[in-house]
């Protein structure tokens, strides 16, 4: 018979999974490593099962393991939510978010869901524009909270994500593997656009430019018609979709940052607690997409040591 499980194991274990070890998971929980360790071993006692692999030194999930983290996290992600519902001050009013498109569809969706439980109360106007656009309307004041791309002359925000860029390209077609490479891409000014550019640069691929969207869904429409390779983040990449790299020719990505800012003054305490809520909850958020993909690169699956992402 499987007792009630320990909040405070559960969320070690998240810890050691996500920090990819004992010593950095101890930082996280405020506990040293043989606590940590002790921590682990009662959880395995109280599921009667292993989660990790008997070389302490190299940590690797078991296949319980992997099935227990998604538990873990939907365990931890309630407890929070409780917790935030019930133990802050009750708020309201209207924030205006600025955000991308694409981190809107595939990041947001569920951390203002739960943002929405905790504080039912709160207003939150969304306004989806293209990273630079954003940054124009803060300067403007236009908007309390902004959630954003790091553009190269802006060192300003708190980074709140690494996120991964991968190339994609659709199912059947193989555009990669042409002389010079088709690409489908955003409009000038764009951090994906230029990384694109200068990673190809550094290997001496020859590029030409055969799309260009303001959307991600336009490039979309162009990799799934086989037109042309585009690069992603990670968590936009869809099913159906191949992620091409090095053995196709193709160099390898740097991750680009997401940014909050806030508006310098005059903020409210709705945008403070939603902008503490985002910046807590974008951090957690796992950087890899997990639905399947057609041929090339497979989703990575949960692990530990993930760097910086």
């Amino acid at each position: 018979m499987i007792h009630d499980l320990d909040i405070a194991l559960v969320r070690t274990f998240v810890a050691i999974v996500e920090t990819g070890g004992l010593t950095s998971a101890g930082r996280v929980v405020g506990r040293t490593q043989p606590a940590v360790t002790h921590q682990i071993k009662r959880l395995e006692a109280t599921l009667g099962r292993p989660l990790f692999g008997q070389d302490r030194r190299h940590l690797t999930l078991t296949p319980d393991g992997e099935i227990f983290l998604e538990y873990a996290r939907a365990i931890l992600r309630f407890n929070d939510e409780a917790r935030a519902r019930f133990g802050a001050p009750e708020i309201q009013g209207r924030v205006t978010l600025g955000v991308p498109d694409l981190y809107a569809a595939y990041l947001l969706p569920q951390l203002l869901r739960r943002f929405a439980r905790a504080h039912p109360h709160v207003e939150i106007e969304m306004r989806c524009m293209r990273s630079v656009h954003l940054y124009e309307a803060m300067q403007r004041d236009e908007l309390d909270l902004v959630i954003a791309t790091r553009q190269p002359d802006q060192m300003t925000g708190t980074v709140v994500r690494w996120e991964p860029l991968t190339w994609v390209a659709g199912p059947h077609d193989r555009p990669e593997t042409e002389e010079v490479v088709p690409l489908a891409v955003l409009p000038p000014g764009s951090v994906y656009r230029q990384r694109t550019l200068e990673a190809l640069g550094r290997v001496g691929r020859r590029w030409t430019i055969t799309s260009f969207s303001e959307s991600l869904a336009g490039l979309q429409a162009a990799v799934f018609a086989g037109l042309a390779v585009s690069v992603f983040p990670r968590c936009a990449v869809q099913p159906g979709m191949r992620c091409p790299g090095t053995q196709d020719g193709l160099p390898d990505l740097p991750a680009i940052e997401l940014v909050l800012h806030r508006r310098p003054m005059g903020l409210s305490a709705a945008a403070e607690h939603l902008g503490d809520f985002v910046e807590r909850e974008l951090a957690q958020v796992s950087a890899f997409h997990t639905t399947a993909i057609v041929g090339g690169s497979p989703p990575l699956p949960p692990h530990l040591g993930m760097a910086r992402v």
